[in-house]
């Protein structure tokens, strides 16, 4: 089995003692959405929604899964959704994800660079979910204008850290870890592409997870601009 390209990126969580510098994280983010051009395609969701996969690999937790949708302007433009993702990420995605009940940030650790947990309430059986996660954010005002956003899976338990462990509410532990990249294309569309790789945790089998994440992962590309319209109405 190949090695992953991009060892920072795996669903294993970091401690905050543990995090290296931005620049690396950048680094390979951008890899590996790059990467995601020849992944293996799977199915057009909802018309517009393109997915891809990549089997895991060695150093992988999970296997990665893309979706990549193009935008007119008239549905959202480049400003519009790089402020929804560049912002406050996780208190915007409250908005527009129902699963999501809180979102505290735990720590802000540079003007580009945050650590949030979000809390999680899924319909019985399925316990609540907290996912704590360091946010990455990098801005490229060259053509075409692209922003970038990494988030890696962190762990608050370790000695040293219990002030910012008891910002976490109570529930199973999931982890996962993600890249958001949003380019400005030339003919004046807006792209977005997110690769993600995720653990539930618990008890969940793995081949639920798996079969369920392509039209998971697309739904949420019309919720936010379901949100974003709704804004533009009022």
């Amino acid at each position: 089995m190949a090695s992953n390209p991009t060892p920072l990126l795996t669903i294993t969580p970091l401690k905050p003692s543990e995090i290296p510098p931005e620049e690396d994280i950048i680094q390979q983010g951008t890899a590996l959405i790059e990467a995601t051009a020849s992944w293996k395609a799977g199915k057009t969701h909802f018309g517009v929604v393109h997915t891809s996969s990549r089997g895991k690999l060695t150093g992988d937790g999970a296997p990665w899964y893309c979706r990549t949708s193009e935008h007119k302007p008239s549905e959202i433009t480049f400003d519009q959704l790089w402020d929804k993702l560049s912002h406050d990420k996780a208190e915007n995605e409250l908005q527009f994800i129902h699963e999501i009940q809180k979102v505290t940030k735990v720590q802000q650790r540079s003007p580009t660079a945050a650590i949030w947990t979000l809390y999680y309430t899924f319909t019985p059986p399925v316990s609540p979910r907290v996912f704590t996660e360091l946010q990455v954010i990098s801005y490229s005002e060259e053509a075409p204008r692209t922003g970038l956003i990494v988030s890696l899976p962190i762990d608050l338990t370790g000695a040293g850290d219990e002030a910012l462990h008891l910002l976490e509410e109570k529930g199973t532990r999931g982890r996962y870890v993600s890249v958001e990249r949003v380019t400005e294309l030339a003919n004046g569309d807006t792209e977005w592409r997110m690769a993600t790789s995720s653990t539930p945790g618990g008890s969940i089998p793995g081949f639920i997870v798996d079969s369920t994440m392509a039209k998971k992962i697309s739904s949420v590309r019309l919720l936010l601009i379901f949100q974003v319209l709704l804004v533009r109405l009022r």
